[in-house]
């Protein structure tokens, strides 16, 4: 199932040993589009201090109660490495992040976590020496060696919001918000607002039909033309996105579905 990054945003983190504070933000890997880390605000317990949670941690989250839970304590989260949360995150914080939990590294594996598609299926539960309930890298810290360090290839959810949407023969429209699907926290979605061009009308974006996004100029420059997207079937954001209405985008623009990569396509006029 997709849930909007905007609903997710006022979920609260419960610890093993009680609450967190509450998800304030998203760092998503701009190349593969998958949320990597909640930014959450911890309030007052820990001086309003805003820390990294990888999805490796969270339990089956509580819908209902707009609550994730996570495997892991208070402490650990006040004893964890500092990052300042207002810039991109490079790949050596998380190494210093990862390795600090006990994470495996997501990166280099043909899958989006590492050989497979769930954060779930990284965790480990490897404790050090001390008993302290800190945990060991899984697989080593060589699996960081020779790779550049400082690479900001982590962005907030919330920076891209607003950026403006290029089609490749003009504007359509700016980033409104993005849907992402709940077990394997893959940004699906980008949703765009078109109102400045076609009044009120909100469509969806796969982030693999983007050519580039542009950080220092706030834009998404899409590999499709204005007329294929304003006849694309209209996302109503109070309705549930089911596979039949997926389909349907999918179809329209001449596209494999993100869930059949590797079956024969049944449509092959292309509207690009």
């Amino acid at each position: 199932m997709l849930r909007s990054m905007n609903d997710l945003e006022s979920y609260a983190i419960r610890a093993t040993d009680g609450d967190l504070g509450h998800v304030k933000d998203f760092y998503f890997d701009d190349q593969a589009w998958v949320i990597r880390y909640l930014v959450v605000d911890t309030g007052n317990w820990l001086s309003n201090r805003k820390v990294l949670i990888s999805p490796i941690a969270v339990d089956r989250p509580d819908w209902g109660g707009k609550v994730l839970p996570v495997s892991i304590t208070k402490e650990q989260v006040r004893n964890s490495p500092g990052i300042d949360t207002d810039k991109p995150v490079s790949r050596q914080h998380e190494i210093d992040h990862l390795g600090y939990f006990g994470y495996p590294y997501y990166w280099g594996g043909s899958g989006l976590w590492g050989m497979g598609a769930h954060p779930s299926s990284m965790r480990t539960m490897v404790h050090d020496r001390q008993g302290t309930g800190r945990r060991e890298p899984h697989g080593g810290a060589g699996l960081g060696h020779g790779l550049d360090r400082d690479d900001p290839h982590l962005r907030s959810c919330q920076e891209i919001l607003g950026y403006r949407i290029e089609a490749t023969d003009g504007d359509i429209g700016h980033v409104q918000g993005l849907l992402v699907e709940e077990d394997t926290w893959a940004i699906r979605y980008i949703v765009v607002e078109t109102s400045h061009w076609w009044s009120g009308h909100l469509v969806l974006i796969v982030p693999e039909w983007i050519r580039h996004v542009s950080w220092a100029e706030n834009t998404v420059a899409v590999n499709l033309r204005r007329q294929a997207v304003k006849g694309a079937p209209p996302y109503d954001s109070a309705a549930e996105l089911d596979r039949m209405l997926e389909m349907d985008i999918y179809k329209h623009y001449g596209r494999n579905g993100y869930w059949a990569e590797h079956e024969e396509p049944e449509f092959m006029v292309s509207k690009r």
